[in-house]
Formats: structure tokens, C-alpha cells, sequence
């Protein structure tokens, strides 16, 4: 028997409350059960954006020896179709072309011109509250997103992000922004949002049982498997078919560009046996040396391992497929923030200083 799809009324505005419980694939809403998993290492706490820069370079794919497969292997193509610029003055949106067809349905993916926010000298959309960008600036460059993207009747419900596979279900907008870094709703005027800088921002619409979901998924949540479990709630609340998603994985930082410690590529392995597939050279840091002799230096005083190129997209890809989706009801898109800093915000290549991009869905008022 299919779950039932529950009947929300419309209450009055609530409040985020309660804190992350360990307990995994519970949903935060206007009882907030949040979960998160909280088992990363000491090395690896805050460092999804790092101060490295990395100059785009070609990838090595040597001979991988098979561990097992947990996910589909299926050929990843960047978009089934190519994606949508739409411009209004001087903003440029991406849209996904299978979710600009449905009539009901509002989303789209921000990029850095078009905004009055000042950023060594050069006017920007930054839409993200940051210590170098006065509030009064993000809060109109959020209105002028809206107001081009036509949902300027929607209330845009952003999160304070933690790098955390928390999710929140929304059947009316919050007083304050909650903890989390995923959303999902079927609540007509809502605009559901996440913030990124190089991280991974996933939208998820279910067409049949109109229900959207909203992911923010760097490194961590990816690890965490924040996409399923966001699918897992649409199915729970929903009753969704993940046969049915429909997802838009939007411009982040590349694997030509995403450079990881060896200890983060030991935790991916750890939890998935297809994770040597998402690095360009998998290395965990352990492999012996065997002409360790000819550095000169004594045990314990070694260099430390060469790091490694993550593929973001391409896990968080895997995952939606190993939860259902179609291969093509995915569309990819091939822009990668470290490349383009005409046209998109890189933590990684400007540091503190980066505005903030804005993805966003929500279906439209009736």
C-alpha cells in the first residue's frame, strides 16, 4: 500500500525549535525531529570551503581496480538537453529545461551579474548575508532575483546551512531561518532556497504529487547521503515515486577544480564502494612507499599525501540514481564555480570574500 499523502492546513507561521537528534531519516517540521550525522573526523570539521586554490588541470583516470558497486553505473552526460539562460536587465538565471516546462512550477539558479553589492569594485548579485555585504544590499539583491524570476508573491524560506544532512518540511514559511541543509514542501507559495559558493545545489519536483525539494550538499552531506534522505521524506510525506523525480544538480565546483584531503577520500570509501569512481586518482594516504628511503627524512617526519580531486556532481548523481531516479529525468549542469568568476561566486577561488549564489523552486500560488 502506497503511503497516504498528508492534508496540511494552513497554520500561522512557526518557529524553528528543538536540536539535531542522532537518530537518521527523520524530518524537521513544525515538530522539528531533526537528524544529522555527526561522525566526521577532527581533521576533516570545516573544511568544506578551504583556502586552496586550484588552477583548473586535466584529470588522470588510471586503471581502477573494481571494489564493488553500490549505485547504477550509468554514463553521466551533463544535461539530457542544454540548460536555460534567462536574462532580465542585467541578471542571468539557469534553468533546467525539464522543469521550466511545467507550467506550475517556479525555480532557478542564480549568477553573480546584476546585483548592487560591491566586490573589489565590481557590482554583484550576492544573495547571502555575509560580513562584507551591508544587509540592506543582499535583501535587494533578493528582490530583484525574485522580481526576475517572476515570484516576487512567493516568501523565500533560505536556511542557516551547517554542512549537515538535517531537511525541514515546510507546510507554511518559518518566523526565523532554521538549521538545516535541505527543504522540502508541497505548499503552494513557497520558494524554497539554498546557498552555495562551490558546494552542490540539488532541486528535486515530484510533477505528479507537485512536491519540491531543496538540497545543499557539499562534501559532507554528500557524504551523508543528504539527497536520498531528502527523497526518503518526499516518499514519506509525499508519497512520492522516485521514478517520477525530476532533478536539476546546478553549476558547483568541478573535479578539475575540487581538491580533498586523502582522509576525506577514506571516509567516501568507508560508506560507498563506488567512491573510487568519484576521485580523478583514489589515494587514502595509507599506500606504502616503497622508496620512502630516498626523501632523507626519518620515520614519522614523511611529507604528507598528495591530495585528491572530488567529484561532487558526479557522487551526488550516482546517489539519485541508487534512490530511483531516471537516468533521464537528471539534468547536470556542466558549469564549474573555480572556472567561471565572470559569471558565477567561488569560495574557493576568492576566499572569505565571495557573495553567495542563490538556488531556488516553488510552486506557484493558485
Amino acid at each position: 500500500m502506497s503511503t497516504p499523502i498528508p492534508t496540511i492546513t494552513q497554520p500561522p507561521r512557526f518557529a524553528c525549535r528543538g536540536r539535531a537528534s542522532a537518530r537518521p531519516g527523520v524530518v524537521a517540521g513544525l515538530q522539528p525531529r531533526q537528524f544529522s550525522n555527526r561522525r566526521h573526523s577532527a581533521l576533516s570539521r570545516n573544511r568544506d570551503y578551504t583556502d586552496i586554490a586550484v588552477p583548473p588541470t586535466k584529470s588522470r583516470n588510471p586503471k581502477r581496480q573494481k571494489v564493488g558497486q553500490t549505485f547504477l553505473s550509468v554514463p553521466s552526460p551533463r544535461s539530457p538537453s542544454k540548460w536555460l539562460t534567462y536574462k532580465s536587465d542585467n541578471l542571468q538565471i539557469l534553468q533546467a529545461p525539464a522543469l521550466a516546462k511545467l507550467p506550475w512550477l517556479l525555480h532557478g539558479f542564480s549568477t553573480k551579474p546584476g546585483g548592487i553589492s560591491d566586490l573589489n569594485g565590481e557590482k554583484v548579485l550576492n544573495l547571502s548575508f555575509t560580513d562584507w555585504d551591508p544587509r540592506e544590499n543582499v535583501l535587494e539583491n533578493r528582490r530583484r532575483f525574485q522580481s526576475a524570476l517572476g515570484a516576487s508573491d512567493l516568501q523565500l524560506v533560505a536556511l542557516k546551512q551547517i554542512h549537515s544532512d538535517v531537511i525541514h518540511l515546510f507546510p507554511a514559511a518559518p518566523s526565523e531561518p532554521c538549521k538545516g541543509d535541505a527543504s522540502i514542501t508541497n505548499r503552494p507559495g513557497l520558494l524554497l532556497a539554498v546557498q552555495t559558493a562551490d558546494c552542490v545545489p540539488i532541486l528535486l519536483v515530484d510533477p505528479k504529487k507537485r512536491a519540491i525539494a531543496a538540497i545543499h550538499a557539499g562534501w559532507r552531506g554528500t557524504l551523508a547521503r543528504i539527497a536520498v534522505k531528502a527523497i526518503g521524506q518526499m516518499q514519506m510525506h509525499f508519497a512520492t515515486d522516485p521514478a517520477g523525480l525530476l532533478a536539476a544538480i546546478g553549476p558547483s565546483i568541478g573535479p578539475c577544480c575540487y581538491e580533498v584531503g586523502t582522509e576525506v577520500a577514506t571516509q567516501f570509501l568507508s560508506q560507498f564502494a563506488e567512491a573510487p569512481g568519484w576521485f580523478d586518482e583514489f589515494r587514502t594516504g595509507d599506500e606504502p612507499n616503497p622508496v620512502q628511503w630516498l626523501n632523507m627524512m626519518p620515520p614519522g617526519h614523511q611529507p604528507p599525501p598528495k591530495n585528491v580531486r572530488l567529484d561532487l556532481k558526479k557522487a551526488n548523481r550516482a546517489q539519485l540514481l541508487g534512490a530511483g531516479l531516471r537516468p533521464q529525468n537528471i539534468s547536470m549542469s556542466d558549469l564549474c564555480t573555480a572556472c567561471r568568476p565572470d559569471l558565477l561566486f567561488s569560495y574557493r577561488k576568492q576566499g572569505p570574500q565571495s557573495g553567495r549564489l542563490l538556488s531556488v523552486i516553488g510552486i506557484r500560488p493558485s
